[in-house]
């Protein structure tokens, strides 16, 4: 059983409509700062503790610099809210300098052949991740409305750093998309007609301004969960989306089907996306755009596959060959 004290960080968080990733992610941080200081409330440790813990996850642990940074946030957010007594703003601690890791990106063959060992049924989202170039849970979280068809584009909303960005859809995927549209349409009406429905996840602010769109067809998931869950803060009936742990084993066994030797993630399809865009001649700045990235520095790390060479370069060796 959790603490008491671990339970209450949970509810605060839960009511101040915290992702329940966020959640999970703050309270692993938080125990392991309270393990790591031989189970000592936070309220008895100080600043000076939590620069302690900060350098020992670089210098024990060689963790990577983003997920120094998360520890941080959660201690911080412990601090402000829960105990209040905020952090000290010039904190000092040993910052992680571990390099990022370059991003394994498949060919096109290779994209091919895991495609066609992805079941029918997650092939649509599977798809989206390579084709438009969206993260896991961007993909997974697409509501019935989000397609433009006209245009040919996907609407993102509040996607990672809370940023919204019309992204390009491939037109091919446009009758499958109506296809599941369809699906979709088939289970919300099967959904209304049970008395404890409560419709699907809406975030705070627009749950606020728009009571009873939770119920409606264009704010129902695009990939919908076959089964309907109770949520674990308000323990209402919802229709979720389809577990991002599904999807994942699913492009797994398709990476291993297809023979494919290379370490493959989602991810790897995004990774995939923004390769071939600049492979086919496409501008970085536009890539920047597609993949929402704020610092364009971000993005220039796909240039390292580029067919010319790292950054675009064109190697002198190969004028003599």
């Amino acid at each position: 059983m959790k603490s008491p004290f671990m339970n209450y960080i949970r509810e605060f968080m839960r009511a101040r409509h915290y992702s329940e990733r966020t959640i999970d992610a703050y309270l692993t941080w938080i125990v392991q700062y309270i393990v790591y200081h031989n189970k000592k409330h936070p309220r008895d440790l100080n600043s000076k503790d939590v620069e302690d813990f900060l350098s020992y996850l670089v210098t024990s642990r060689n963790l990577a610099a983003r997920s120094q940074a998360v520890a941080l946030n959660a201690l911080v957010f412990l601090y402000k809210h829960i105990i209040g007594n905020p952090i000290e703003l010039d904190i000092q601690f040993k910052k992680s300098h571990k390099g990022k890791k370059l991003p394994t990106v498949l060919t096109t063959k290779e994209v091919t052949k895991l495609l066609e060992n992805i079941p029918a049924n997650y092939l649509l989202p599977t798809q989206l991740m390579y084709g438009s170039g969206l993260r896991l849970m961007e993909c997974l979280r697409l509501r019935y409305q989000d397609i433009d068809f006209e245009y040919g584009a996907l609407r993102i909303w509040r996607a990672k750093g809370n940023k919204n960005r019309i992204v390009t859809l491939a037109k091919e995927l446009l009758p499958a998309i109506e296809l599941q549209q369809k699906n979709v349409m088939k289970l919300w009406q099967q959904d209304l007609k049970q008395k404890e429905y409560s419709g699907v996840f809406l975030p705070n602010a627009l749950a606020t301004k728009y009571p009873n769109s939770n119920k409606e067809l264009n704010w129902q998931y695009l990939f919908p969960s076959l089964r309907l869950a109770v949520d674990p803060a308000s323990k209402r009936l919802y229709r979720h989306h389809i577990n991002e742990t599904s999807l994942q084993k699913v492009v797994k066994q398709a990476v291993k089907k297809a023979g494919i030797s290379k370490s493959v993630s989602c991810h790897t399809l995004r990774h995939s996306f923004a390769t071939h865009l600049l492979e086919s001649g496409a501008d970085i700045r536009t890539v920047q755009e597609q993949l929402g990235h704020t610092d364009i520095k971000t993005t220039q790390i796909y240039t390292h596959v580029v067919n010319r060479g790292a950054s675009g370069v064109k190697s002198p060796l190969s004028n003599l060959l």
